[in-house]
């Protein structure tokens, strides 16, 4: 059902927490990208196809991803650390730690991604897509199961549309405005 009705019920800023959610799966959908690339440079080398997959990736986690990465630190972790609730002040701790360890595995990889991009080079490092891969799948577990429900329940509809706002003024887009005769 949800296919035949593409994209009409997709996330809005509106709901930040389920943008974050939704961006988690996109991360997913570009780390699953990296994976066939690497299949791919093995049995077709550098050709057109590859090089559009590692711009994509590019492009992916040198725009969406940081701004994915600044709508938690600067945004929804300072609302959710002004919360009395040492748990989730812990699990921030570890989670701005994690985003150290992402932003080093991105740093390894971009340069490969770079040169196959390029053409210059034909192959990757398995070794570096792997642990960017582990790295993020590890990380977004963490945050869809501890930190978006915690979020949900700490944080009141002012703050969550405040975080709203933040996003989509971030990414320069008009945060949706409700008419409050609609439903």
């Amino acid at each position: 059902m949800s296919d035949l009705l593409g994209d009409a019920f997709a996330p809005s800023f509106d709901n930040p927490l389920e943008m974050l959610l939704a961006c988690h799966g996109k991360i997913q959908s570009q780390c699953a990208t990296l994976r066939k690339l690497l299949q791919h440079l093995s049995s077709h080398g550098c050709d057109a196809q590859a090089q559009q997959a590692a711009q994509a990736i590019l492009r992916y986690f040198d725009t969406a991803g940081q701004n994915h990465h600044d709508d938690e630190e600067q945004d929804l972790f300072p609302c959710l650390l002004a919360t009395p609730n040492a748990e989730v002040h812990e699990l921030i701790a570890r989670l701005l730690d994690e985003h150290k360890v992402l932003n080093a595995a991105w740093q390894q990889l971009r340069p490969l991604l770079l040169g196959i991009a390029e053409g210059r080079a034909a192959e990757l490092d398995i070794k570096v897509v792997e642990h960017f891969i582990t790295v993020h799948d590890h990380h977004i577990s963490l945050e869809n199961a501890q930190l978006l429900p915690q979020a949900a329940k700490l944080l009141d509809h002012i703050q969550l549309e405040t975080l709203g706002r933040s996003m989509a003024a971030r990414r320069g887009v008009v945060f949706p405005i409700h008419d409050p005769n609609d439903g």
